[in-house]
């Protein structure tokens, strides 16, 4: 028999806010993340605005020693599943530990790390490449430090694909679970690819936006949308087996009902254009939840402000939902915050999570122009306070993955 599956932790540090409480009055209040790039000088770059975490000082989170042997990746996760753990409070004495999984992704890993030691590489030779750089870049150390950190003994991966990892994350955490194989999982995304090779890299594939004022930058379903920003920051989730919660009195955010995952088959790096492999990942979040299309409320978009993404999933989502995507309620937060690749779908399942609690619609926002292609309730600018029964989120990487779960409201 499939066992029910429930939200009891929450972490996030963002670029609107650097815990789970200020990233959400952030989304609440049309926060914009995005500003001019402070992490290394951007002269010789087209690309000038990003979403950088605001505030952070490592040294605030971690001893001198681990500072130097933890990328920013790595350092986000933890921070972020440190308040997700606090959040569950699931200690040893109330939880066998060898029954709690980490699955945290990361698109990219240790981008900072390989850049300088491929710097001291080439400048000092060989032996001057730190002895910490491949256990400090490779994308699998977030999901291990993070089990390190906290004592959890059961399974620890990470699942990479691109944009779509934290999504896929979370989905398969929650099979995990649902099938008996652990009894809670920290599960979600992190990212710190805000780095000169990062930025060069995206800016030449034509992927990210080149405009100079932050509110016109990251402008998802707007006719003018140029290209993404990027983003960093984390996001985690807790995920238990509802009798497991119910046994220690767990505070429960709401339930996981619904995963899908497919494949475009189509170009490594453009989606399918008319959104069919991402139309066949909701049907199937959809058909996993036993539910109809009809039933969502609200779908956090992957919404990326690329033109073939918009357009894409907007076609995806009619598709799928028929006569009721004229009732359905799209918003891409990725104007608050940019795309933080594979931890966006971490941050947006929190977004969901929290949106599902408090029965708010975050709003698109920066929205001006009109686009006949993206004809959806975008929720432009302002926020709605309206019942949320069942919220999706939808992610999509380069390389053709799709990824969607769908969330319930809790209910005793």
């Amino acid at each position: 028999m499939d066992r029910k599956v429930v939200i009891t932790g929450l972490g996030a540090i963002t670029p609107i806010g650097n815990n789970v409480e200020e990233f959400w009055n952030g989304i609440k209040t049309s926060k914009c993340g995005i500003a001019e790039i402070t992490e290394f000088d951007t002269t010789d770059f087209k690309v000038k605005l990003a979403g950088e975490v605001k505030n952070y000082n490592p040294e605030e989170y971690f001893d001198k020693r681990s500072c130097k042997r933890l990328d920013k990746f790595s350092q986000f996760a933890i921070v972020a599943a440190r308040e997700a753990m606090n959040d569950s409070k699931i200690t040893p004495e109330n939880t066998d530990m060898t029954k709690v999984g980490v699955i945290i992704s990361s698109g990219i890993g240790g981008l900072s790390t390989i850049e300088k030691e491929n710097k001291n590489l080439i400048e000092k030779g060989p032996d001057r490449v730190s002895p910490m750089y491949i256990p400090m870049c490779i994308s699998n150390m977030a999901a291990g430090n993070v089990a390190i950190e906290l004592g959890t003994k059961g399974e620890s991966i990470s699942i990479v694909t691109a944009c779509a990892s934290g999504t896929h994350s979370i989905g398969e955490a929650y099979r995990m679970i649902k099938h008996g194989y652990e009894d809670v999982i920290l599960a979600g995304g992190t990212e710190a690819s805000i780095t000169p090779s990062g930025i060069a890299g995206f800016t030449n594939i034509k992927a990210l936006s080149q405009e100079k004022n932050p509110n016109r930058a990251s402008i998802p379903f707007d006719k003018e949308r140029n290209g993404f920003v990027m983003g960093e920051g984390a996001g985690i989730l807790v995920l238990e087996e509802i009798e497991h919660a119910k046994a220690r009195n767990a505070k429960i955010y709401a339930e996981v009902v619904g995963y899908g995952a497919t494949s475009d088959a189509y170009h490594i790096t453009s989606p399918s254009p008319d959104g069919e492999g991402a139309a066949r990942a909701m049907k199937r979040a959809i058909d996993d939840a036993k539910i109809k299309a009809e039933d969502i409320t609200y779908i956090n978009a992957h919404g990326t402000s690329t033109h073939l993404n918009d357009a894409g999933e907007t076609m995806a989502i009619k598709s799928v939902f028929g006569k009721a995507s004229k009732n359905v309620m799209v918003s891409s937060t990725k104007g608050n915050t940019g795309h933080l690749l594979g931890a966006a779908g971490g941050i947006e399942a929190v977004i969901c999570t929290k949106a599902v609690q408090d029965d708010f619609v975050p709003p698109t926002i920066n929205y001006k122009v009109p686009d006949e292609e993206c004809d959806l309730d975008i929720v432009p600018n302002e926020g709605r306070n309206i019942q949320i029964n069942y919220a999706m989120s939808n992610s999509l990487g380069f390389g053709g993955h799709n990824s969607s779960i769908i969330l319930k409201k809790y209910r005793d």
